[in-house]
């Protein structure tokens, strides 16, 4: 893990950040989760490489290695295998098929999961002073429950646990997550924050209408984030926890 980097695009200073944030916090009624980075990282010991790769052993043992290009075969994200089968085949029994073979490999990736440091006190925190939480993401629901189960971090979240649908087309950067989560616990996007940590999140949740907080653990990923535009980034949900305490 990283140490805490915060980040102001408008004025180059901790101090402005450490105002946005506080500011972020003070409004939020309805905090969105990613769950892949924020929450856990998903592919710390069952590599998301190794998952792409077998995804396409797959389908090249059915016969299908043509369906993909060059760099799509080469893909280190198997979100990337799944929409490029989608894309071709939208909706069929094939890419439902293969969704399912990515759904087992995220369970298989959730029982070796990396919690990111300070999120299960900050989800239990927030909890306890009465915001309501929910998880947003393009990986499996089930995926998600299995890994929150394990961390007995459910409550804090059941029911609203919105994740991938046979429907790929609605994945981020589309805002249909946010905006499922959003009208089923009845808040209005300005009284909600998001947290994610790629430039997906922020697209959905600037076309939700969702103030947003970057959450980057190197300074790759806080690049991609500034670089699209995110104005608040944090290295650490520490500073997060502890401004949620002072309140």
């Amino acid at each position: 893990m990283t140490t805490e980097t915060t980040t102001d695009t408008t004025t180059g200073t901790a101090a402005g950040t450490a105002a946005q944030l506080r500011e972020l916090l003070r409004r939020a009624r309805v905090v969105l989760w990613d769950f892949d980075g924020p929450v856990c990282r998903l592919f710390a010991g069952h590599k998301a490489e190794r998952v792409a790769a077998g995804l396409v052993e797959w389908l090249a043992g059915r016969g299908l290695h043509g369906l993909l290009d060059d760099t799509e075969r080469e893909a280190v994200d198997p979100h990337g295998v799944l929409r490029a089968v989608d894309r071709r085949h939208p909706g069929s029994d094939l890419v439902a098929e293969l969704e399912e073979r990515l759904t087992k490999e995220e369970l298989r990736a959730a029982a070796s999961a990396l919690p990111t440091a300070y999120a299960d006190p900050l989800i239990r925190t927030w909890t306890a002073v009465g915001t309501r939480l929910a998880i947003t993401t393009n990986n499996s629901p089930r995926v998600v429950r299995s890994y929150l189960d394990t961390r007995g971090l459910t409550a804090c979240f059941s029911p609203h646990i919105y994740g991938r649908t046979t429907d790929l087309h609605l994945l981020k950067p589309d805002p249909h997550c946010l905006n499922r989560a959003l009208s089923a616990m009845g808040a209005a996007p300005s009284a909600a924050l998001m947290i994610g940590d790629s430039p997906s999140d922020l697209t959905a949740a600037r076309d939700a209408g969702v103030p947003f907080l970057g959450y980057a653990r190197n300074e790759q990923k806080g690049k991609l984030l500034r670089e699209a535009g995110a104005e608040c980034v944090v290295g650490s949900l520490e500073p997060l926890l502890l401004a949620l305490r002072r309140r």
